[in-house]
């Protein structure tokens, strides 16, 4: 069914509808966790729109189906009857594979560098952060309800891969990388 605007907005009361179970608080950790990960599925679309790099547009594209799946996952409750689709493994194993396959052809780095360089590569960097925060936000909700451990780990190792992606699209441009200064 496509989503359309009803006459009344439940939403104008500060809730809002669960995939399935009750109305929450739009300030809940729920909500505020698969919010972030809207941010951030958003923030890949700019992303796209700036890399020339058809291969990294192609994980990415990958990527954003996949976080609407993290999002479905944290805003449904463990143990509500659900036809909603949960984070597996296999989606962890396909940014690890990724990840590895694009850190062969970079080098080793031993100290930080600064997030930044082409423009796709510090809207990666600004992704990675985004990740990180929707992480933590994930985790927190798991301090007060059960989530899946999977969308846990993705969102970790997503980070990772962003923040190779970010040095990949650097390397690409021949942008070098600025390192911190102590």
């Amino acid at each position: 069914m496509p989503w359309t605007f009803k006459k009344q907005h439940g939403g104008d009361r500060g809730e809002t509808s669960l995939h399935v179970g009750p109305r929450v608080s739009k300030d809940s950790l729920r909500v505020t966790a698969y919010g972030e990960v809207d941010e951030l599925n958003s923030f890949i679309g700019l992303v796209r729109a700036r890399t020339e790099n058809e291969k990294i547009n192609e994980i990415l594209k990958k990527i954003q189906n996949d976080l609407f799946v993290v999002g479905a996952d944290l805003a449904t409750p463990i143990g509500l009857k659900s036809d909603a689709m949960r984070v597996t493994e296999e989606n962890v194993k396909y940014v690890d594979r990724t990840m590895e396959e694009f850190l062969e052809q970079l080098e080793p780095i031993n100290q930080f560098i600064l997030p930044s360089g082409s423009p796709a590569a510090s809207l990666l960097h600004i992704c990675r952060t985004i990740c990180r925060r929707a992480e933590r936000s994930a985790v927190a909700l798991k301090k007060e309800e059960a989530v899946n451990e999977e969308v846990i780990r993705y969102l970790n190792r997503l980070s990772d891969l962003l923040f190779v992606l970010a040095r990949i699209e650097n390397k690409r441009e021949g942008v070098e990388e600025e390192y911190w200064e102590k």
